[in-house]
């Protein structure tokens, strides 16, 4: 792959730090590339090796993300990642929920340790990383964090129930956090992808007639790819969105407007 051609450029961002959950794969990797390509510091956490992917960064960029090995159910591991995210970047100015796990399943197949499992990946890792950048990002007088959440619950869409709920959840958390830390100038927004063509969905989850019904229900019709995803979180994390907060930023192709 070559470097990032990016029709935009929100210059503000060229030297923040950032930290990234699930930052080495699937739309998480190409927003890791997003901030690099815009000169920004960028910090990501994942469980699956991601040495590889920041050797192509560095030799396309010239700069290297941090990689921190971290499961997000670990509370402990994850809130250390962000101090070592801290003590190489400096204090995190934008944080990005983007790790989560769309695993399909039914209620009859489903017990609690999965529920719980389920909520520990989607929806409780967005209250304690927000909980631990919050301090200092008041300290330097505000700062972004961006939720990515999912037009699933919009939709209402069967065959995950418990991450659908998890989705919804994390809307709910953003508008309380929006409220919550605006008096210190951090915003706190949703990025609501539609169904967007990663690897994994290739691979688990797409059929080519599932995917043109789907895309026949958008108003613009093509498939929907992670890049498409660095736009609007760029604009969420830069000043150019300074009066935006509390949120739903849906990027679907137009499917939810339609129903």
């Amino acid at each position: 792959m070559a470097k990032l051609k990016l029709p935009f450029a929100y210059h503000d961002l060229k030297g923040r730090s950032v930290y990234i959950t699930g930052g080495g794969a699937g739309i998480g990797a190409w927003l890791t590339e997003g901030f690099i390509a815009s000169g920004a510091k960028v910090t990501f956490i994942q469980r699956a090796d991601a040495t590889e992917f920041c050797d192509r960064i560095e030799a396309d960029y010239g700069t290297r993300p941090l990689f921190i090995p971290c499961d997000v159910t670990d509370v402990t591991n994850l809130e250390a990642s962000m101090e070592q995210a801290k003590a190489t970047h400096g204090p995190i100015s934008v944080l990005v929920n983007n790790a989560a796990a769309d695993t399909r399943h039914t209620h009859a197949n489903y017990e609690v340790a999965d529920w719980d499992q389920a909520m520990n990946v989607n929806l409780r890792p967005h209250f304690f990383t927000a909980k631990a950048a919050a301090p200092d990002m008041a300290k330097a007088g505000g700062g972004t964090i961006i939720n990515l959440s999912s037009i699933s619950y919009m939709m209402g869409n069967a065959g995950y129930p418990a991450y659908v709920a998890a989705k919804a959840g994390i809307m709910g958390l953003t508008r309380a956090q929006a409220r919550e830390f605006g008096p210190e100038n951090i915003r706190v927004n949703a990025l609501m992808p539609g169904w967007v063509m990663t690897d994994r969905q290739r691979d688990l989850w797409v059929t080519q007639d599932a995917l043109q019904t789907h895309i026949s229900r958008q108003c613009l019709p093509k498939e929907i790819e992670p890049i498409d995803m660095i736009g609007p979180t760029l604009f969420l994390a830069s000043a150019a969105s300074s009066v935006m907060t509390g949120q739903a930023v849906v990027v679907d192709g137009g499917v939810v407007t339609t129903g």
